[in-house]
């Protein structure tokens, strides 16, 4: 059994003495592991780095085994996040989610794409925080808990959408709230991709799809906490987006 894809590096592990296991989210064979020998040593150790974008060719004996990955590096993105801790965050916070949410060998082309795109981003694109959150709604949306905020489920409008219903996660418009807006999440124009962001707009969004992500996904999943990267970069983010300066 063999194929060769090209995908980013979610997490590494020391197996044995010389090599490692590692965990890549490939364009057609989703999240992958598999045994790279001699990843631990000086030549493969450096492009083992989380968020690295890899060609990697998989062989094993049987399909349901680990397999082995011989791995050729495309493109490192570790330099570009290094200076920046809030970029270093989010790319933390990326790849424990998708090991985390991700089923085992099961491809998702679309959300493939964005993430690739979002790790390509990080740290050299002035948008990227914006992209991070709606990064978040994608991930939700392809793990089947979408969240529809195209209009009002109390009244049908369009216009003034503001909340969502920690429920159902529709949007709910502020004449259609009423008395329920207390209980409501926050909406903010960033989360349905309006621009420019506010402050406190990407804290609020944050909180709007952690919600999800804590009571939907990782419910669904065994009721597992989320990873701790995603909690460190929203605290970094919360400060950054209410000050609007450097953290």
């Amino acid at each position: 059994m063999d194929w060769r894809d090209e995908g980013a590096l979610l997490s590494v592990r020391q197996h044995g003495e010389t090599s490692a296991i590692v965990e890549v989210f490939t364009a057609l064979h989703g999240r992958h592991l598999g045994v790279v020998r001699g990843g631990v040593s000086r030549k493969i150790a450096p492009i083992l780095q989380p968020g690295a974008q890899l060609d990697v060719t998989w062989r094993a004996r049987l399909d349901e085994h680990i397999g082995a990955f011989t791995v050729e590096p495309v493109r490192s993105r570790i330099a570009a996040v290094m200076s920046d801790r809030l970029a270093l965050a989010a790319l933390g916070s990326v790849t424990a989610l998708l090991s985390f949410a991700l089923p085992e060998r099961e491809a998702h082309p679309a959300l493939y794409a964005r993430t690739v795109a979002l790790l390509d981003a990080l740290g050299a694109s002035p948008g990227w925080t914006a992209d991070y959150l709606r990064w978040e709604l994608a991930l939700l949306e392809d793990m089947g808990f979408g969240l529809d905020l195209a209009r009002c489920a109390a009244t049908g409008t369009t216009q003034d959408l503001v909340y969502v219903s920690p429920r159902t996660g529709a949007a709910v418009s502020r004449t259609g709230a009423g008395d329920w807006a207390d209980r409501l999440l926050p909406l903010p124009p960033v989360l349905g991709g309006a621009g420019p962001d506010r402050p406190g707009d990407l804290a609020a969004g944050l909180r709007t799809t952690g919600h999800f992500l804590e009571r939907s996904l990782a419910e669904a999943l065994g009721d597992r906490p989320l990873p701790a990267a995603r909690a460190r970069f929203v605290a970094l983010m919360a400060h950054q987006d209410a000050t609007g300066g450097d953290i």
